[in-house]
């Protein structure tokens, strides 16, 4: 599951970093960097990638369409092309929710 509680304070996050976030393999993060045209990390003179947090929130709606929602990738960008507001929206939505539930699940057992 997409580790969202993790608080976004650095200007730049290497793969390695942001696979470690979303709890994926940093060929993944490489596959979807070809696949949507919105991720476009900054790359170094040695071609490593540099994510910015607008990479971060990117690829927290590609995750969420993709990993969470089961899309196809035509689908996620269809989707993303139709209505990004939209997807955005149903992507905070869906984190407050669970931020939520776990929050609920510790009052519970300290109860």
């Amino acid at each position: 599951m997409l580790n969202t509680r993790k608080k976004i304070e650095k200007v730049f996050y290497s793969i390695g970093e942001v696979a470690e976030l979303f709890e994926v393999n940093p060929s993944l993060i490489r596959f979807w960097e070809k696949e949507f045209d919105i991720l476009r990390p900054h790359k170094t003179k040695k071609g490593n990638r540099l994510y910015t947090r607008e990479d971060l929130e990117n690829l927290r709606i590609i995750y969420h369409l993709v990993k969470e929602r089961g899309y196809t990738l035509q689908g996620a960008r269809e989707k993303l092309r139709q209505n990004r507001d939209d997807v955005v929206n149903k992507v905070e939505i869906v984190e407050t929710l669970t931020r939520l539930k776990e929050f609920l699940t510790e009052l519970k057992k300290e109860l």
